[in-house]
């Protein structure tokens, strides 16, 4: 059971539907290598290759709140 909770910010709604199929462990375990192209290929491949219940209309919403909270910072 995971005791990670999300930071509050605009579009941490959205991405609760995350951790459907795993925990916000991972996304803090993979938070150090990723930028914004890395996060939009993570939540693409989320959707297309394993079926995740996200609206593809969400995507950039849950990218931009893992970039701004949990992205690799130039």
């Amino acid at each position: 059971e995971s005791t990670v909770v999300l930071k509050d910010a605009p579009g941490r709604d959205k991405v609760n539907a995350c951790l459907a199929c795993h925990s916000a462990d991972y996304i803090l375990m993979n938070s150090r290598f990723m930028d914004k192209a890395a996060w939009t290929a993570s939540v693409n491949k989320m959707i297309n290759a394993f079926g995740a219940p996200i609206d593809k209309a969400d995507v950039d919403v849950i990218v931009s709140y893992l970039v701004q909270n949990y992205g690799v910072k130039d």
